[in-house]
Formats: structure tokens, sequence, C-alpha cells
């Protein structure tokens, strides 16, 4: 089953007398259980791509759709909700609640949630990825590569089924952003997500199911 799909999607702006094709008609799909990565350079439509596929805006033309159902249309309060449940975002700013310790920033979930925590579960992702000595630290009394981890954490432990993620290893060193591929990739084929991740770094596709090449708003496998 698709987790994820669009279907002649584009999405236009206008910049002052100027209509910008940021993506131009988009015909894609991920099947749940697969790893994807998006490249391309600066400014190619790779952000505007992950936005549409998040909900963060909407087409100017065409749907997406999440697990087979219609998700681009709804409201703004639906698709929060589908979000929320759905959608695990990695974004390159870690995005954390700066007055949370780590391990809380994973328990606030459960708190939207209203829902018990599951200590196991936040020890084990964090010991996943190497944080597990920081659960009683704020996010400004760690490193910025740290607070990606702790970020990614956040994502991984609503446990969703699909996870979109924006250059996820941009702030840390080579041995660690190969850890973190690591684990997106064993969290899609064992738990059954579909994963997008856009990246620059070519060293890390390998890890990947399909690879897709963005330039100038036109989406094309590779």
């Amino acid at each position: 089953m698709n987790a994820i799909e669009f279907s002649a999607v584009d999405k236009k702006f206008l910049d002052g007398d100027t209509m910008i094709e940021a993506l131009k008609e988009t015909n894609f799909s991920v099947e749940k259980g697969k790893f994807v990565a998006v490249i391309g350079p600066s400014g190619s439509g790779k952000s505007t791509f992950l936005t549409l596929a998040g909900g963060l805006q909407t087409p100017t033309s065409g749907e997406v759709k999440i697990n087979n159902a219609p998700f681009s249309q709804e409201n703004e309060k639906k698709r929060a909700k589908i979000r929320f449940d759905e959608i695990g975002f990695i974004l390159q700013a870690s995005n954390l609640v700066p007055f949370l310790t780590v391990e809380k920033q994973l328990r606030l979930v459960d708190k939207v949630k209203k829902v018990k925590t599951d200590t196991a579960k936040v020890n084990e992702l964090l010991t996943q990825l190497g944080i597990e000595k920081l659960k009683r630290k704020y996010p400004d009394e760690i490193s910025g590569g740290e607070r990606q981890r702790v970020a990614i954490a956040r994502a991984l432990y609503n446990d969703p089924s699909i996870i979109l993620a924006d250059e996820p290893t941009a702030s840390l060193d080579s041995e660690r952003a190969f850890e973190v591929v690591k684990i997106l990739a064993r969290e899609t084929k064992e738990k059954n997500k579909a994963t997008i991740m856009v990246t620059h770094d070519q060293r890390l596709i390998e890890y990947c199911d399909d690879v897709f090449v963005m330039k100038d708003g036109v989406l094309t496998k590779q």
C-alpha cells in the first residue's frame, strides 16, 4: 500500500508580478517499507516538495493522499491531526522546546496524546542515538548535533507511518550521520514505515531503496 501519493501535484507562488512554479506537475508515491532519497541543488524545489508531503502547505492543483486517504484537500484542523498521528518530521533546525529536558521532549508527545509514557521506548531511542546520558539536559546545554539527534528520537517516538527528513544529518559528523541513516533505514524496514529523506550527502543514498532527483521543480527517478 502507498503510504504517500502525489497525483498531478504542482505548487505556484506569485513573486511580485512573476509566477514561480516551485514544483511542476508531479506524480509520485512511496510504499510502506520503502526508504527514498530526494537529492538536488539548493532552490530546486526539494523543500517545497517535502512541505507539500507533510501538509504544511497545500498544492496549487492536484492531490496528496496519506495511506490512501485524502490529505491535502482536508481543512487545516484535519491535516494537523493526520500530521500528528501519521507523520514524523526531522528538520534541519531541531525545533526543540527550550524549557524541556531531552527526556521530556519525547514525553511531550504522550502528554498531547494523553497516554502513559513508554519509558523503555524513550530509553531505547536515546541509547540508539547515543544521547542517553543527556536525558536531563536542556537544549541550550547540548551541542547542535546532539539537539538534532534528540529531534530524531522525538520524531520516531510517536511511531509515525511516514518519516519526512529534511537534511537530517546536516549537523552531524560522518560517523553519526551514517548511524542515523542506518537507524532510519532499520525503522523503515522493521516497522513498515515510508521514509523520504532530502539530502545533499550522496554517500547516504546507498541505504535507500530509490533515489529521486529534483531539478527546477521537476522530480525524476534516478
